[in-house]
């Protein structure tokens, strides 16, 4: 599997909840919107139940580590998931297959790993940028940096037990350490 990347620019982040909408349909948009803005890991953002959220918090058992992830839903992802509550008042799952509404006597499943995987790889291309499923995180991780310098701050954010893990999963290069430097004068 090959290395993704977070996504620096915000303007890209935009404009791929709306490549994403406009070749796949809004629920995968959706699942971008709210993986960049809760930073889980993608078998966990899917995995989410309507029941693991109380009013603006979610509590999630990370599959990974086992931690306990909690999170308090900012205003965006509270207004795509109070969306699709809306929209789908029956579904279990907030990311929740539409396939298996077809299915007569099946539990409902969640949304496929591949499916979404798929999509962020094909828009990735598209915009030029290596993306999979960890870029939403990679991405919540990076803007957070960016805006506070505080890496200790991100590595509890994202559950990391090292800077250097940190530092390298959200991509802070050579160059964007250079350019610190540049832009800081004192």
């Amino acid at each position: 599997m090959s290395e993704v990347h977070a996504i620096k620019d915000p303007n890209t982040i935009k404009l791929m909840s709306i490549l994403l909408s406009k070749r796949y349909g809004q629920q995968i948009a959706d699942v971008w919107d709210v993986g960049v803005n809760v930073a889980l890991r993608i078998s966990d953002l899917l995995s989410i139940r309507f029941d693991d959220i109380d009013e603006d918090k979610l509590l999630v058992r990370e599959s990974k580590t086992g931690k306990i992830a909690r999170i308090a839903l900012n205003q965006r992802a509270l207004e795509i998931v109070n969306r699709i509550k809306t929209t789908h008042p029956t579904h279990d799952y907030v990311f929740q297959s539409h396939r298996s509404r077809f299915v007569i006597n099946k539990q409902p499943r969640q949304l496929s790993r591949r499916i979404v995987s798929k999509a962020f790889q094909e828009v990735g291309q598209e915009l030029g940028i290596a993306l999979g499923t960890h870029s939403m995180r990679k991405t919540r991780g990076y803007h957070l940096y960016k805006q506070t310098n505080d890496i200790a701050r991100v590595m509890k954010m994202l559950r990391h037990s090292s800077q250097a893990q940190t530092l390298r999963y959200i991509g802070i290069t050579q160059q964007d350490i250079d350019a610190d430097f540049r832009h800081l004068v004192l």
